[in-house]
C-alpha cells in the first residue's frame, strides 16, 4: 500500500516542461547553484556551531548564542527556546539531505551527549513538537537508514528515538483538558497543572497549534509502539473537525481549549490555521487513513469557494464567508501553493505562487504581511522558507525551468541582503533593509533543504526522497509507516459525505493529464500576472491609461455612478480633441447596446504607505519635566488623540501579565492609569479590551523585538483583530523597543511616572515672505536707471550662436544701441501679499516672455 501512497504523494512527472518560454538550465549551472547553497549552509551552520552552540539559536549580528533568560524577552518568539540546542536538533536531517554524513554522525553524538530535555522552561507545545520532536524523529529515521546500509552509524542504538519518546511524554500533559485540545504551552519539567509549572492558566490556542501534532505524534507511536501519542493528536483533530462551521466548512483562527468555542472567527490559510490543513492531507499520505483525506477535501472545497480569489488568498469570516475580514495577507500562506500541488490543483498554485514571486521582486523578500495592493503591511522578514518550499514542489510537479530561475533569485537575495559575517540575519524591515539579530532554526531546517533539493537530481541524493514526506518543519518521515507499523487501536471515526469528487480527489495527476499537449499552459497562467505589482513593466510611452467597463443599455446605473465620482462622459471624438481635465470616452462602435468607457487620466506614482500620524509619549513628572519625548505609532481603533485637545495624561504601570493576554493579575493597580503592555502572544485589540475592562485610561504597547527603534523602522498603525473594534475607546500608542526601554527604565528608577499622550505636532509650513517683484528682460549686466545690482532679479534670454552672430551684425550696422532692451514696450510685474506666494503674471502688452533663470552665484539653489 505504501507504494500506492508514494505514487499518490509525489506527482513524479519526470522532466516534461510546461514553460517553453524559459530556457532550460544546464547541468553545470545547476551544479554551480547547488554548490552555492552548500557554501551558504556551511556558513550558517558553521557560525551556529562556532559562536552559539549549545545555545538554542545564533544571534548573527552579535556573533553569540541566544540563551533564554539571558537576553531581553521577545514574548512568544522565545517560546521556541527550551535550552535544548534547538538549532542543532532542527538541522540534523538537513545534514543527511545535503550529503554531509560525517557531520551528521558527529552532530548525533553531540545531541546524545549534551542535550537535556528536563529543563524547567515553559515552551510552546506547537513549536517544540514540529522542531524538536520532529527533528529527533527525522534524525532517527536517517540514522536508522544509514545504519541499515552498513556504512555508517553502526554504533547507533536508537538513542534519538528514546529521546523523542521522552520528549513526547513531556508534551502529553498539555492535552489534559476537558475538550482534548492541548494547552498552548507546557513546562518541560513540571507539565501544566503543577504549581511550579508557571503555565496552565491559558484558555485559548490557535487552530494550527492544536491541529499540527498528528504527523510527529503518530510517527512516534508507530516507531515506539506506544499508541497514546497518536490517540491524543487524533482526538484534537476530531474536536477541530466537529467545531468547524457547518454552513461554510471553515474553521476559525483561535479556539477555547476548554469549551471549544471560537475566540477568533476569521478564516484563511495563513498564520494561525495554515498547517492544520497541511496535516490533514499529509496524515492521509503518511498513515493511509482516508478519514483525513475526506476532511481535507471538504475543507479544500470551502477554501476554493470562499478564500481563494486568484491569485489572492484572503481571510473571511467563518460564519459569513462572503465577507473579507482584512485587506492584507501574511507570508505564511506562501506554503499553500505547495499543498495545492499535492492536491493536484496546479492552476491556482501557479497563480498564487506567481503573485508571491512578483511581491518578492518588488520588496526583495516576502514582507511578513502585505496588502492586496502588494504594499508592505508588516515589514519584517525572518528568513521564512515557505516560498522556497512551494517553488520546489511546483518544479517537482512541472519540471518547468522557470522555477529554477525563481530558486536562483532566492539564493542571490539571501546572499546579497541577509548574509552577515556570522551567519544570516533576519530582515527587520524590507523597506529599509535593516537587520535583526536573529537566525531562526527553521532557516537551517527548511530553507537549505528545499533549495538543495531544487537544484539536485534524484541520483545525487543519498536516498530516494520520494520514500518520505515532509513535515511542516521539513523533517522527513517514511511513508512506509502506514504498513510497516500498526495503527493505534480504535483509530477510526465516522466518515462524512465528501463534496462532489473530481478526477484528483484521491490521487495526484500528471501534468500531461492536466494540460494535454499544451506544454506552455503554465507560462500562459503566469503571464497574466507578470506585471501584477508593476515591477518590470515595460516603459509606457504614453501617460494615458485606459480602463474598460462593460455598460449595458438596459441598466445605466454604472454611468450615473461614474458621474457621481466626477467622471464626465463625452463622445470619443470630443475627448480626442485634446480638451483638458479627466474624461471618460464612450465608444459605441462595435456591439449594439454595449458601451466602452475609457478613463483618460494622468498616471502618477502614489506613496507606497498610507500616511501615519505619529504620536508622542512625553514624561512630564519630576525629575523629567517633559524632557523625555518618545515618538510613538497610533492605532486604527480606540480614541483618536488628534481630536483630544490636551491629550491624555496619567501615571503608568506595567500590566500583569506583561503581555496582557491573560486574566489581569493587577487589575486594581492598573485601574485609572495608563498601562504598559508588551507586544506579542495575542492581538492588540484583545490586549486593549482586557485592559479597558480593568479600567485603564490608556495603553502603551512596547515592541518585543529587541533593538527596534522609530529611527530604524517606519511607524505603523496598529490594526484590530479582524472583527468590530468600536467597543474599544481607550487611547493607545505603540513604542518600539528602544523607546520603550527608556520609559520602563524611568519607571524602574522612579515609582511614580506620569506621561502625556498626544499627537506629534507637524512643523508649521513656512510662510512666504511678501515682496514686490518687477521683472524686465535686458542684456546681461545692464541696469535700468535707479536699479541696484544687489536687489534686482534679472531673467535673461540666452541667445543661440546664430542669434549672437546676427546681433553682432546689427551692431556693426549701427542698428543697436547701448542699453537697448531685448523686448520693448512690455513691462512685467508681480505682486504678492504677506500670505500669498509671488506669482508671475502676463506682461502688460499681452505677451508672456520666455524665462531663462540666472541664479545668483552665491546661492546655487536659487529658484527663478
Amino acid at each position: 500500500m505504501w507504494v500506492i501512497l508514494k505514487t499518490v504523494f509525489y506527482l513524479g512527472l519526470g522532466s516534461w516542461v510546461l514553460g517553453r518560454g524559459t530556457r532550460a538550465m544546464s547541468a553545470e549551472e545547476k551544479t554551480t547553484i547547488r554548490g552555492q547553497v552548500l557554501e551558504m549552509f556551511e556558513h550558517a551552520y558553521g557560525s551556529y556551531m562556532k559562536y552559539a552552540y549549545p545555545a538554542d539559536e545564533l544571534m548573527p549580528l552579535s556573533c553569540r548564542g541566544r540563551v533564554r533568560g539571558q537576553e531581553p524577552n521577545r514574548g512568544d518568539i522565545d517560546d521556541s527556546l527550551g535550552k535544548f540546542s534547538l538549532t542543532l536538533i532542527d538541522t540534523l536531517d538537513t545534514l543527511v539531505v545535503l550529503n554531509k554524513l560525517e557531520e551528521f554522525e558527529e552532530a548525533v553524538r553531540k545531541t546524545m551527549r549534551d542535550v537535556r530535555l528536563d529543563n524547567d522552561v515553559v515552551v510552546s507545545v506547537f513549536e517544540t513538537n514540529i522542531r524538536v520532536l520532529g527533528g529527533l524523529l527525522g534524525a532517527h529515521v536517517m540514522a536508522d537508514l544509514l545504519r541499515g546500509r552498513g556504512e555508517r552509524m553502526q554504533w547507533y542504538r536508537d538513542e534519538l528515538l528514546h529521546m523523542a519518546k521522552d520528549l513526547g511524554h513531556r508534551l502529553l500533559p498539555a492535552f489534559n483538558t476537558t475538550s482534548g485540545l492541548p494547552y498552548p504551552r507546557v513546562n518541560l519539567r513540571y507539565g501544566v497543572l503543577d504549581p511550579l509549572s508557571r503555565t496552565g492558566t491559558e484558555s485559548d490556542t490557535c487552530t494550527a497549534c492544536a491541529g499540527t501534532m498528528i504527523l510527529e505524534f503518530a510517527a512516534l507511536s508507530r516507531l515506539s509502539g506506544e499508541a497514546v501519542f497518536e490517540e491524543h493528536a487524533r482526538k484534537a483533530l476530531d474536536v477541530l473537525w466537529e467545531k468547524r462551521q457547518r454552513g461554510s466548512d471553515l474553521v476559525g483562527t483561535v479556539i477555547n481549549i476548554h469549551n471549544g468555542d471560537w475566540v477568533r472567527r476569521d478564516s484563511g490559510v495563513g498564520a494561525g490555521i495554515d498547517s492544520y490543513y497541511e496535516y490533514l492531507m499529509k496524515a492521509y499520505i503518511l498513515l493511509g487513513d482516508s478519514v483525513y483525506l475526506e476532511r481535507f477535501n471538504i475543507h479544500y472545497s470551502a477554501i476554493m469557494k470562499y478564500i481563494s480569489q486568484p491569485p489572492l488568498l484572503l481571510s473571511v469570516h467563518m460564519h459569513n464567508p462572503t465577507v473579507n475580514v482584512r485587506s492584507w495577507m501574511d507570508s505564511l500562506l506562501a506554503f499553500f501553493p505547495g499543498l495545492q500541488v499535492l492536491r493536484g490543483d496546479l492552476k491556482p498554485a501557479i497563480e498564487t505562487h506567481e503573485m508571491l514571486y512578483q511581491v518578492t521582486k518588488q520588496h526583495k523578500f516576502l514582507p511578513e504581511a502585505f496588502t492586496t495592493e502588494f504594499r508592505v503591511h508588516w515589514g519584517q522578514h525572518p528568513l521564512r522558507p515557505e516560498f522556497a518550499e512551494s517553488t520546489y514542489f511546483l518544479y517537482k510537479a512541472t519540471g518547468d525551468p522557470y522555477y529554477l530561475k525563481v530558486g536562483q533569485s532566492i539564493v542571490e537575495k539571501l546572499n546579497t541582503h541577509a548574509r552577515v559575517p556570522c551567519g544570516f540575519a533576519a530582515v527587520q524591515d524590507v523597506r529599509t533593509g535593516t537587520h535583526e539579530d536573529r537566525m531562526d532554526s527553521f532557516f537551517l531546517a527548511e530553507m537549505f533543504k528545499y533549495l538543495y533539493l531544487l537544484f539536485s537530481e534524484k541520483s545525487q541524493l543519498p536516498f530516494d526522497i520520494d520514500d518520505y514526506i515532509f513535515t511542516t518543519e521539513a523533517h522527513l518521515l517514511p511513508v512506509s509507516l502506514s504498513t510497516a507499523q500498526p495503527p493505534c487501536q480504535g483509530n477510526s471515526t465516522e466518515t462524512h459525505t465528501p463534496p462532489e469528487e473530481d478526477l484528483f480527489t484521491h490521487s495526484c495527476p500528471s501534468a500531461q493529464t492536466l494540460f494535454p499537449n499544451n506544454p506552455s499552459f503554465a507560462k500562459t497562467i503566469r503571464d497574466s500576472y507578470k506585471y501584477l505589482t508593476g515591477v518590470g513593466r515595460p516603459h509606457q510611452l504614453s501617460t494615458v491609461r485606459g480602463i474598460e467597463l462593460p455598460l449595458h443599455d438596459n441598466g445605466m446605473e454604472p454611468v450615473e455612478f461614474l458621474k457621481s465620482m466626477g467622471i464626465m462622459l463625452t463622445p470619443l471624438n470630443e475627448a480626442a480633441g485634446g480638451s483638458g481635465g479627466t474624461r471618460a470616452q464612450l465608444d459605441t462602435s462595435g456591439q449594439k447596446g454595449v458601451y466602452r468607457v475609457k478613463l483618460i487620466a494622468e498616471v502618477s506614482q502614489t506613496s507606497e504607505e498610507e500616511e501615519v500620524m505619529p504620536l508622542i509619549v512625553q514624561v512630564i513628572s519630576p525629575p523629567f519635566l517633559g524632557r523625555i519625548v518618545l515618538t510613538a505609532g497610533p492605532a486604527k481603533f480606540g480614541m483618536d488623540l488628534t481630536k483630544v485637545e490636551n491629550g491624555v495624561r496619567g501615571s503608568i504601570v506595567k500590566s500583569a501579565p506583561y503581555s496582557a493576554c491573560g486574566p489581569m493579575e493587577n487589575a486594581g493597580e492598573v485601574k485609572g492609569r495608563i498601562a504598559l503592555a508588551l507586544r506579542g502572544d495575542c492581538m492588540f485589540a484583545a490586549k486593549a479590551r482586557r485592559l479597558q475592562e480593568a479600567g485603564v485610561i490608556g495603553v502603551i504597547f512596547i515592541d518585543h523585538k529587541e533593538g527596534s527603534s522609530s529611527e530604524a523602522t517606519p511607524l505603523f498603525q496598529m490594526v484590530g483583530d479582524g472583527g468590530p473594534t468600536s467597543d474599544i475607546s481607550v487611547p493607545m500608542a505603540f513604542l518600539f523597543s528602544r523607546e520603550g526601554a527608556a520609559l520602563t527604565a524611568a519607571l524602574e528608577e522612579h515609582r511614580s511616572v506620569e506621561v502625556l499622550l498626544l499627537p506629534k505636532e507637524r512643523p508649521p509650513a513656512e510662510k512666504p515672505i511678501g515682496m514686490n517683484i518687477q521683472i524686465h528682460l535686458a542684456k546681461g549686466g545692464e541696469l535700468q536707471a535707479g536699479e541696484s545690482k544687489s536687489t534686482t532679479i534679472q531673467l535673461l534670454l540666452e541667445s543661440s550662436e546664430e542669434e549672437e552672430e546676427e546681433e553682432e551684425e546689427e551692431e556693426e550696422r549701427g542698428a543697436g544701441g547701448e542699453g537697448g532692451a531685448l523686448t520693448t514696450g512690455g513691462h512685467c510685474a508681480s505682486t504678492a501679499t504677506k500670505d500669498q506666494a509671488p506669482s508671475l503674471h502676463h506682461c502688460s502688452d499681452g505677451q508672456t516672455p520666455p524665462l531663462a533663470p540666472d541664479p545668483s552665484p552665491t546661492d546655487p539653489e536659487s529658484d527663478p
